[in-house]
């Protein structure tokens, strides 16, 4: 069973910094990429930035020079640092990892159960 446990979130003032943690536990082999989804009410989850095992980068116009997605491969654990944060930033946020539990086994998509970013204007 794998789990992923993520932290950081909460209230920020518009132009203010949080920094966001997931860690992956349980039976793992291989973590694949890793990535952080958000969903703010009424609206559909879609992607904020994501980071393959060997440390390449994707991020969503929207957050691009704003937000830095990094991994400890040791840990497991994906971050996402938000900075100059905005009012239109207000999301549940989720990680996601891809990960492998064992030989043999495929690789699953597993999510966390999210964490409330609040950005007040």
């Amino acid at each position: 069973q794998v789990q992923l446990a993520e932290s950081g979130g909460g209230l920020v003032q518009a132009g203010g910094s949080l920094r966001l943690s997931c860690a992956a536990s349980g039976r793992i082999l291989r973590t694949n990429a890793m990535g952080w989804f958000r969903q703010a009410p009424g609206q559909q989850r879609q992607l904020v930035a994501t980071i393959t095992s060997g440390g390449s980068t994707n991020y969503a116009d929207s957050v691009k020079g704003r937000f830095t997605i990094s991994r400890d491969n040791v840990k497991n654990t994906v971050y996402l640092q938000m900075n100059s944060l905005k009012s239109e930033d207000t999301a549940v946020y989720y990680c996601n990892a891809v990960i492998r539990s064992d030989w043999g086994r495929p690789d699953y998509n597993y999510w966390g159960q999210g964490t409330q970013v609040t950005v007040s204007s």
